[in-house]
């Protein structure tokens, strides 16, 4: 028999999973993915060091609230949440495990519709929490796989779109890898590295240009022209280099990879012009001059950069992308430190006591 008014959370649990950069996107579609089976479409991630944290506690009896930093505080009755909200995902969640009597507190290191694939992230790390306290999983492939699944299984039903997989595979599993997308949902990914932590400091740089993103308005173009039959080739093309640019990197290639980034960055933009705004333009250009590569993140339109190149030719890029970003507000550098581990529970000691988010 169900509980009346939910499953009650009893002991607090934190969780943790890492944002992404990507090559590729828009191919974990199954839109894209299963009629293009025969090209074994690919999408590169790279798990950045930027860590979502969730802490799920104890709340008023058949309550389920929401913390999150740079959103506005909910709470409604657990019976009663609220989908076609700004919180609508972390509550079809907790709606998906029965919860009620619960608190979420969310704290994300990456900026609020930064392109880096962040309320994935929050989901996964969310659905994780309560595998753990709810089911007793731990950390490992199992917590991995089925928190990146539900995540997504929730995500689509409460967007009420096509959603992709690669966020909550890049923050489940972290790492640097090729997600293969095999159209039967064994979704099988490879290091690009083959297990090796690869030091990625000097080759690589992540801007936030200052203007928050709109995947959908993005997305929604490519889908509708892929379902019309247009830009067929281009999307064959997208996937050859998404591969090739994995190669490269394994290689530690670094000149090769930032060449096939920027290829596959110009095939995007004369799809969809506005997928990179005038920041993001203007730091492709510099990215360019400097002999490194740049690709907008997720499915652009604002958000993030990220930049490839020679440990030589980044030092004057970064600087030089440094200097340009001063002239927008709230666009700065972001750390681009490698996540080589995916969704974890943290220990115990980590869970802060008193009001408010984490410290």
């Amino acid at each position: 028999m169900p509980h009346p008014i939910g499953r009650p959370i009893t002991t607090p649990t934190i969780s943790s999973a890492p944002c992404r950069v990507d090559m590729g996107g828009t191919l974990d579609l199954a839109t894209f993915y299963l009629p293009l089976q025969h090209l074994n479409p690919a999408t590169f991630n790279l798990a950045l060091d930027l860590r979502t944290r969730v802490r799920i506690s104890p709340y008023k009896k058949g309550w389920v609230r929401v913390d999150s930093r740079g959103f506005e505080s909910a709470e409604f009755p657990a019976r009663e949440l609220p989908f076609a909200h700004p919180m609508g995902l972390m509550f079809g969640i907790a709606a998906f495990f029965d919860v009620s009597g619960v608190k979420i507190e969310i704290d994300s290191a990456s900026p609020p519709r930064s392109a880096l694939g962040g309320s994935s992230v929050a989901a996964v790390a969310l659905c994780a929490a309560f595998l753990s306290a709810l089911e007793g999983v731990e950390n490992g492939e199992a917590l991995q796989t089925r928190a990146a699944r539900i995540a997504q299984s929730v995500e689509s039903a409460v967007a009420g779109v096509v959603c992709g997989i690669q966020d909550q595979m890049a923050a489940a599993f972290g790492g640097v890898s090729l997600w293969h997308w095999d159209g039967e949902g064994q979704h099988r990914h490879a290091s690009v590295f083959h297990g090796e932590e690869v030091d990625l400091a000097p080759h690589i740089a992540v801007a936030y240009c200052g203007i928050p993103h709109d995947s959908l308005n993005v997305n929604s173009r490519w889908v509708k022209g892929f379902l019309s039959g247009s830009c067929r080739q281009e999307w064959h093309q997208i996937i050859q280099l998404t591969h090739d640019f994995a190669e490269s990197l394994g290689r530690q290639d670094w000149q090769g990879a930032a060449e096939l980034m920027n290829q596959e960055t110009r095939i995007r933009v004369a799809m969809t012009p506005d997928v990179l705004d005038e920041t993001g333009t203007r730091l492709g250009k510099i990215a360019e001059e400097h002999g490194c590569g740049a690709r907008f993140t997720g499915a652009g339109g604002g958000g993030c950069l990220w930049m490839v190149g020679e440990a030589d030719a980044m030092v004057s890029a970064r600087n030089a992308w440094k200097t340009s970003l001063e002239e927008t507000p709230g666009a700065r550098l972001l750390p681009s430190g490698v996540a080589w581990s995916g969704v974890v529970i943290e220990p115990s000691d980590k869970i802060y006591e008193g009001e408010g988010l984490f410290q």
